[in-house]
């Protein structure tokens, strides 16, 4: 459709194998502009799949586009227009901060002045301007973690790779890296896709999403298209929610009880016949609600549906398929 972004990442048919393991297995994946968070279990094939879109390691198979170039074939113009945090922690303790971000933009093609200026102006973003001269052996996790953040954007790329970015977080250092990464593809207008196994830290920062189970990507597209389908309603209720959920159930309708709420699905229209209940059973309405499609119920599914198919018996030669 004309006016449409280009995908920032396009992938097809891609997989990957080591040896007999197979990592990743027929992706295709076209990943648009905005925070974009690649959601699956650990061992899912996340880090694979960031190791391909770096052009580090070259694909078994299949196709893929960054930034309209195939990193395979032109791996150090991709990486010089990307920043990557890594999910590890193993940076050189010696070192001070501000000289590890300032090197690392260096490697990207800036020249040192310019590399010293952005170090300086990266640490202060990410909330370590008093401690950008502290080595980094004496900093905290959290600490480290914003350092690494730092070091991803001081080149100012077009994309940034974060693997796992709150891995060994507290709560606190948790919130805040969210409102950094949400605040940096905000105001500094940089892509951004972020590997995560953690539900909640895609939904609070992340416009699109991708999921990837058993080494394939089953869902993708935006949170609000994925989330948003309607599958119900929730009722909550006084008292009496088994009275309520009886009658219900005698009309034809599948609910589950929660304490004081009511999970309704069926046929028909729903709210009416959850308020003549109501009335019915005296149970006293306190509120009704559609029930919505949530990115956890999303993920589930990818991950039920990715493990049917990976336990299905493979067609004995000769056998209908």
């Amino acid at each position: 459709m004309a006016g449409e972004p280009s995908p920032i990442v396009s992938a097809r048919g891609v997989s990957k194998q080591w040896g007999s393991n197979i990592a990743l297995a027929n992706i295709n994946l076209d990943l648009q502009p905005g925070v974009t968070g690649l959601l699956g279990s650990n061992g899912a094939g996340k880090t694979t799949f960031m190791s391909l879109v770096l052009g580090l390691h070259n694909r078994s198979g299949g196709t893929m586009s960054v930034l309209g170039v195939d990193p395979q074939t032109q791996g150090a113009l991709v990486r010089g227009r990307i920043g990557y945090a890594p999910e590890h922690h193993h940076l050189p303790p010696d070192v001070q901060a501000n000289d590890l971000v300032r090197h690392l933009a260096q490697l990207h093609g800036l020249p040192h002045r310019s590399a010293t200026e952005r170090a300086s102006d990266a640490l202060w973003q990410v909330g370590l301007g008093e401690e950008r001269f502290r080595a980094i052996g004496t900093m905290s996790t959290g600490q480290r973690q914003r350092v690494k953040l730092a070091a991803a954007i001081a080149h100012d790329p077009k994309l940034v790779l974060l693997d796992e970015p709150t891995d060994g977080l507290d709560p606190v250092q948790r919130d805040l890296m969210l409102e950094l990464i949400a605040r940096i593809g905000s105001e500094f207008g940089i892509d951004i896709l972020l590997s995560s196994h953690l539900l909640d830290e895609v939904d609070k920062v992340c416009d699109n999403v991708a999921i990837i189970a058993a080494g394939t990507v089953t869902t993708s597209g935006t949170l609000d298209s994925l989330r948003g389908a309607v599958t119900g309603l929730v009722v909550e209720v006084s008292e009496r929610p088994e009275a309520l959920a009886a009658w219900l159930s005698q009309r034809g309708c599948q609910v589950e009880v929660d304490r004081h709420y009511l999970t309704i699905t069926g046929e028909g229209d729903l709210a009416l016949l959850a308020r003549d209940g109501v009335v019915e059973t005296r149970c006293g309405l306190r509120r009704l609600t559609d029930r919505q499609v949530s990115l956890e119920d999303v993920f589930l599914q990818a991950n039920d549906e990715a493990n049917a198919a990976t336990m299905a018996p493979a067609a004995s030669p000769g056998t209908p398929s």
